[in-house]
């Protein structure tokens, strides 16, 4: 990785060269994390949906607030984030490289608006949806947040009308798709650098993560010593990829570091994990008769489903959703599935271990006591690494 020295652009503060807007006609709204965002006037055509409004009703975390009472930032939040930085970001190497890279407001718009876009199709309870309850009941489910986000981005267009260039819409589910295995191919002429920022299938250093792990760190009053401002300021394009200076590997590292912690205190909670349990076990009972996974793939019906079925099923007299609403009964007055053990699997046993089941933990039982049976057991196999399995990620910046 070649040395270079940073260029210091003065610009007047009445003027956004990169997305070529006097920031009096944008929208300021202020973000807890990053202070004063401003939208601009295309972007806040996506906004202004109710679509778009509907990420408010989806917690960032699911049921996390249950754990951590502060975890009750939204997707909505994460969005604007997201899309703030994605923008910070393009503004940058345009400062710094502009010239070089051939940046235009074309490519900047397109960073901005797959930013904000990027978890407009999400299901709600956070992951929970696509990885817990989906294949439940739906065998060989392959859905995935990515493609809806892909779906409903078309769908707002065509719903609302927006006026918006068709190859700049079409980039922007490009960029969407990036790190999932529905990437599309990229031909050689394309600026493959952009397609980094937002969903970096690369090697996982992009700004969705720059957002989304100062903010849960901040709401479930965690300390984040990740400092995401000094990759942004430091970043730099070589060979048509984002790279970062040499002496920058730590906070590339604590970066990663961070997101396992979160992982391990946060995410995986043992609390959390019976209540995501019981959230599951609650949606399954209750898919047939109020068709939670029917409309999964229509847009125009998916876009109404969000974290507020809970209360359907908790306030609803039907007696269809009986056992629905005493696993939610069970939530709300601490009643839970109870965490049993855990078994940490050593690196060096990586390679052969086999994901354990419940009815592996059935067979091992020896005799005496009380028999467990299948279904009295839920068994979690948590993966937790640093995003490229076990390959170093500092190799691949």
């Amino acid at each position: 990785m070649g040395a270079y020295s940073n260029v210091d652009v003065s610009l007047p503060p009445s003027y956004d060269v990169v997305s070529g807007q006097n920031p009096r006609f944008c929208k300021h709204v202020h973000d807890n994390v990053h202070g004063s965002i401003y939208l601009d006037p295309l972007s806040l055509k996506f906004i202004d949906t109710e679509q778009f409004q509907r990420l408010r009703e989806l917690k960032q975390l699911g049921f996390t607030h249950m754990v951590y009472p502060g975890a009750v930032h939204s997707r909505f939040e994460h969005s604007l984030g997201v899309y703030w930085l994605a923008g910070q970001c393009v503004e940058k190497l345009n400062n710094y490289q502009g010239s070089e890279l051939g940046i235009d407001r074309f490519d900047i718009q397109t960073v901005k608006l797959a930013g904000l876009l990027h978890d407009v199709g999400h299901g709600p309870f956070s992951h929970l949806f696509e990885r817990e309850f989906l294949p439940q009941v739906i065998n060989g489910s392959d859905w995935s947040h990515e493609q809806m986000s892909v779906n409903m981005v078309d769908y707002i267009v065509d719903e609302h009308r927006i006026d918006v260039d068709s190859q700049m819409i079409k980039r922007v589910k490009d960029m969407i798709l990036a790190s999932s295995e529905f990437a599309p191919p990229r031909s050689s002429s394309e600026k493959s650098f952009l397609y980094d920022i937002v969903a970096n299938g690369r090697n996982g250093i992009d700004v969705d993560k720059f957002d989304y792990i100062p903010r849960d760190c901040r709401a479930c009053g965690l300390g984040c010593n990740f400092e995401f401002q000094r990759l942004l300021e430091t970043m730099w394009v070589l060979d048509d990829e984002i790279c970062y200076r040499a002496k920058d590997y730590l906070t590339i590292h604590k970066m990663f570091a961070t997101r396992a912690d979160l992982y391990r205190t946060v995410y995986t909670h043992p609390k959390v994990k019976a209540m995501e349990l019981m959230i599951v076990d609650a949606l399954v009972h209750a898919n047939s008769y109020l068709e939670i996974s029917s409309n999964i793939h229509d847009p125009s019906q998916y876009w109404k489903l969000d974290d507020t079925i809970v209360k359907t099923i908790e306030t609803s007299p039907s007696q269809e959703l009986k056992e629905a609403r005493e696993l939610i009964l069970r939530i709300r007055r601490r009643n839970l599935y109870q965490f049993c053990n855990e078994y940490p699997v050593p690196k060096d046993m990586l390679d052969n271990f086999k994901k354990v089941t419940a009815q592996d933990i059935v067979c091992s039982q020896k005799s005496g006591g009380v028999t467990l049976k299948e279904e009295d057991l839920a068994v979690c196999n948590v993966k937790i690494d640093l995003t490229r399995g076990k390959h170093n990620p500092l190799e691949r910046y």
